[in-house]
């Protein structure tokens, strides 16, 4: 399979065109977002190109106690999806090592192991794009990643829409021919080294030794890693939940949404698998068509458009994102007196006049998540409370970031943006404080959700 018919695949990307290494002994997969053995087109690029090549694969996963945000409740949850790779990467004849620092540089490993090519996962966020682009340029071997963590690859579009229904003309013209099942190719040559490498024990505390790492934030027991746990939790949505998802999805006191939130972020599940799945649950006459689209443009629509703004926006994380009418309503009414007025520390202490916010606030902290229409209030309060817009986004990110597992995600950044600045949205009637940005008031979400049972769910610590 030559690198330039490769090229040809609109999910991947060529980082390093060279000729494989001499006498090879492997190829490596660098598995950094796409955490999954099944349903992982980076892992079949991988598998390919070995068995071209009469060569096994090993998967190389780096742990980092300085990742960007990351605390024990991200690694805790991590580290069970890591211990279901290793098994499925052992039933597949699939190498699997662990490392940290100090033993964790990749280039060091891709020598030990004399590895003929480097495939990776692609990862939109400022961070670990940086990383590869370096990496890139390092490397004496062929570099590729792969974009194994949307439905139609990000290169396609090559940049990002306004509003949803921009974008949803475009993505639906592609989605037949990406919306497939994997082809899960199984490799040729099992791994078998005459000496294994050095791999980290997962049966230990991956955290344990990182002595700069913040560990105030605690794991969580509302989820379990892995993508085990994500496709049993699938087979519950699809069987029980999804019939009324169209009506329970806004009710943040019921179990009425898919939560695959967390294990799309670490890569745990493919969005292909959850789609696929909820398609086979229209042919099993267990939901309709009309409730399948919705939760679809949901999975595929908003998710993708959130990944193009993170990969074309360099201020995705920050309010200079604004869509150009918020950030000049929001400056003209930057001196508005706030009804309220809270520091940072007040709002992660959930220490409101706000029963409601608060309760979202507690949600987010003791489980690590957070229903998807309090996130919009919880952000949307977070602008009038807050001195300024700026300080607004900042907050919500720092909040965002440290408490939900499926934080520092392209579809978090996402949300925020559309809540506080505009982002994805139109203009609104204008009011004091949040301008034309669209508001959010709890006494119209009372109208349609019991608010006094959610509140009742997440009382004051």
């Amino acid at each position: 399979m030559s690198i330039a018919a490769l090229s040809q695949n609109p999910r991947v990307l060529v980082r390093r065109n060279a000729a494989p290494r001499d006498n090879a002994k492997c190829v490596v997969y660098w598995m950094q977002r796409a955490q999954r053995i099944h349903e992982n087109p980076a892992l079949d690029v991988a598998i390919n190109i070995a068995n071209e090549l009469n060569l096994p694969v090993v998967i190389y996963f780096s742990v980092m106690g300085n990742f960007p945000g990351a605390n024990p409740r991200h690694f805790h949850f991590m580290q069970q999806g890591l211990r279901d790779c290793a098994r499925d990467a052992a039933e597949l004849g699939v190498g699997f090592i662990v490392r940290r620092a100090p033993e964790h540089t990749l280039e060091q490993f891709l020598d030990e192991v004399q590895a003929a090519i480097l495939i990776g996962d692609e990862n939109p966020l400022r961070e670990p794009e940086r990383w590869r682009a370096s990496l890139a340029k390092r490397l004496s071997i062929p570099f590729i990643t792969v974009d194994a963590d949307v439905v139609v690859p990000s290169a396609i579009f090559n940049r990002t829409f306004v509003l949803l229904h921009h974008f949803r003309p475009h993505l639906k013209r592609h989605l037949d021919s990406f919306l497939i099942a994997d082809s899960a190719p199984k490799p040729q040559h099992a791994w078998q080294p005459e000496k294994p490498p050095l791999s980290f024990d997962l049966a230990r505390d991956i955290t344990d030794g990182f002595t700069k790492l913040d560990r105030s934030v605690k794991p969580v027991d509302t989820f379990t890693g892995g993508t085990h746990a994500a496709l049993k939790r699938l087979t519950h949505f699809t069987q029980h939940v999804l019939a009324d998802y169209d009506e329970q999805r806004n009710h943040p006191a019921v179990d009425g949404t898919s939560r695959m939130s967390p294990y799309l972020h670490f890569g745990h599940i493919s969005p292909i698998t959850i789609a696929l799945a909820v398609k086979s649950a229209v042919t099993k006459g267990l939901c309709t068509n009309d409730t399948a689209d919705k939760f679809l443009d949901e999975l595929i629509g908003w998710r993708e458009l959130a990944v193009l703004f993170v990969r074309h926006n360099p201020n995705y994380d920050n309010w200079e994102c604004a869509a150009d009418w918020a950030k000049k309503t929001l400056i003209e009414h930057g001196a508005d007196p706030r009804p309220w007025n809270y520091s940072l520390a007040q709002l992660e202490r959930a220490q409101t006049h706000d029963d409601l916010w608060n309760a979202a606030q507690r949600e987010m902290v003791t489980t690590g998540f957070m229903h998807n229409y309090m996130r919009m209030y919880w952000a949307k309060k977070i602008l009038e409370w807050s001195p300024d817009a700026a300080r607004a986004f900042e907050w919500a990110v720092n909040l965002n970031d440290r408490y939900q597992l499926d934080g520092r995600d392209p579809n978090g950044y996402a949300g925020i943006a559309w809540a506080i600045v505009g982002k994805h949205d139109r203009p609104w009637f204008n009011k004091p404080v949040i301008g034309l940005v669209r508001p959010m008031s709890g006494a119209s979400i009372a109208k349609k959700t019991n608010t006094v049972t959610y509140i009742a769910k997440y009382p004051k610590l």
